[in-house]
């Protein structure tokens, strides 16, 4: 007699899950959709873990995933989002399915920030392979129109998702350059730097369309980031090139705070000023002004910019971070 049968549905998740029999998941995911609230947030928790060893796994049961989107608890519904965020990020086709849940908890007003959050970056990361599926005109407006509210967390995930599209895509967003630049001076530096990139994206398909994001894209020459530095400078690059029109780029533009982003900046500075004085069609340096060149830097850049030195300020609240101390904020608890 298979005792598995009697097992308590978490049990049976658990057990479904470590012995790759993905068929009997959905079953035990539909029983704890009325069990208790901590055994729903460890059957989440474990399927979190399977999203980061096997992400493929979620496309045998993802319809029994989606309705934890909109449980009675906010852990639970985090939970489910960051689990669906893994799984978009390595296997984007897997979530596909869910873009229409994923949407809805994005546009709902009244939901948890970080739930909205992550269901945004979720829909970035299938956008990069399904953006039909992701750019809808409703989902691109909650997109766009959360950049103007919304908590910092969410801005940052976004102008992320809003990246994504434009790699999904680049003319998803040709026609709305002129609002991702209404943003471009955000206090976030991830933000800009999100939005700095999806408009070089677009500007490599269709340079003449970054003509109404000039001013916006000049002023983040004087950026306090290096690396939002470094992407305006390739955005007016392209803009240069196509258009004819000289850029002066002044000389505080080249300073950094490491090597890393010393060389990002650089590389993109010298794009910008070969546009400007009407030089060869091709980039001086390989790759910048190209969206290969965007797909291949842009992981790094964003590390570049989410590590800062431990013994100086915190990026979120600015308070000085003792030497030596874990990764996390003494004053507002949040990681760096």
């Amino acid at each position: 007699m298979d005792d598995t049968r009697h097992a308590p549905p978490l049990e049976r998740l658990v057990e479904s899950v470590e012995d790759s029999t993905y068929e009997a998941v959905s079953g035990a995911l539909g029983e704890l959709r009325t069990a208790s609230a901590e055994d729903r947030k460890q059957a989440l928790r474990a399927l979190r873990r399977l999203a980061d060893d096997r992400p493929t796994a979620f496309e045998s049961f993802l319809p029994a995933v989606t309705p934890f989107l909109t449980d009675d608890e906010r852990a639970v519904r985090l939970l489910t989002a960051k689990a669906l965020v893994a799984v978009a990020e390595a296997a984007p086709d897997a979530v596909a399915p869910a873009v229409p849940s994923l949407a809805e908890r994005l546009a709902d007003e009244d939901e948890f920030y970080f739930v909205r959050a992550r269901s945004a970056e979720a829909l970035g990361y299938v956008a990069l392979e399904h953006p039909d599926a992701v750019a809808s005109p409703a989902v691109l407006a909650d997109l766009r129109v959360g950049l103007s509210f919304d908590e910092p967390e969410v801005k940052q995930k976004l102008a992320k998702a809003l990246e994504c599209v434009a790699l999904g895509d680049p003319d998803r967003l040709r026609h709305r350059v002129s609002t991702l630049a209404e943003h471009l001076d955000d206090r976030d530096e991830l933000v800009r730097y999100h939005l700095c990139t999806a408009v070089v994206v677009v500007g490599c398909d269709a340079p003449d369309s970054l003509a109404e994001a000039r001013a916006a894209l000049s002023a983040r020459l004087a950026d306090e980031n290096a690396f939002v530095r470094g992407r305006a400078a390739e955005a007016l690059g392209l803009l240069a090139r196509g258009s004819g029109e000289a850029v002066r780029v002044p000389d505080p533009v080249l300073d950094a705070e490491s090597d890393e982003a010393a060389a990002f900046v650089a590389e993109r500075v010298r794009f910008l000023r070969a546009a400007s004085t009407g030089g060869s069609a091709e980039s001086p340096v390989e790759g910048v002004g190209s969206l290969a060149g965007v797909q291949d830097t842009t992981d790094d850049a964003v590390d570049g910019i989410t590590s800062p030195d431990v013994d100086g300020e915190c990026p979120h609240c600015g308070v000085d971070l003792p030497e030596g101390a874990p990764p996390m904020c003494p004053s507002c608890g949040a990681p760096y």
